[in-house]
């Protein structure tokens, strides 16, 4: 298995305790390539439906086959063997210039430039409504490693990791409460499942 690989293994995956002396089993300085896709949980657009939000995306993000997909710009990660270090997945990976959009009417919130911090199992990135910034850098989900499958092999050099969930963070609901005039946007919302995929050379 190749160190980019063996790195995925551990993204989403619940920190476990530890010495902070370890050394690192593998280290990925550069990520390249491929995507984030999340499957879009039938809750989650049953929600939107009733708050009559329509979903978009924003750049090079798309959705089809019932997932949005958030291409990898960039990004690291670091892995230690686990009970060795806590946290022991660090480091980021960025989804620079796409996200997903929701419009009501005349209102329209951008949630944009997602970064995933596996060693918090959080997802950030900043929102703008009606094209002015609402917030920079705020944790808009919160993700959940405990469904994860075991890493697969992809075609064309690339390793899969499917199974983390996606949930909306406090942060995003107050917002999107905010914004859209409602209480029903909850935190902890399923927003889907998520399925990382990234080149291994």
């Amino acid at each position: 298995m190749s160190v980019s690989a063996i790195a995925l293994s551990a993204v989403a995956l619940t920190a476990c305790g530890g010495s902070d002396e370890a050394e690192p089993v593998a280290e990925v300085p550069s990520l390249s390539g491929r995507d984030t896709a999340v499957a879009l949980d039938a809750g989650f657009v049953k929600a939107l439906e009733t708050l009559k939000l329509t979903p978009g995306t924003v750049g090079d993000a798309k959705i089809e086959g019932g997932s949005a997909i958030f291409p990898i710009t960039s990004g690291e990660v670091t892995y230690y063997k686990p009970g060795t270090r806590s946290p022991y997945v660090t480091g980021e990976i960025l989804h620079d210039g796409s996200g997903l959009s929701l419009t009501a009417g005349d209102t329209k919130v951008e949630l944009t430039d997602f970064n995933i911090d596996p060693a918090n199992s959080r997802l950030y990135g900043d929102v703008s409504v009606n094209g002015k910034s609402a917030a920079k850098d705020v944790m808009v989900f919160k993700l959940n490693g405990s469904t994860l499958k075991p890493l697969q092999t992809g075609p064309n050099d690339t390793a899969i990791l499917e199974g983390t969930t996606v949930h909306v963070s406090e942060v995003a609901a107050g917002l999107l409460n905010d914004t859209f005039k409602t209480d029903a946007v909850e935190k902890g919302l399923l927003v889907g499942v998520a399925t990382i995929t990234i080149n291994t050379k």
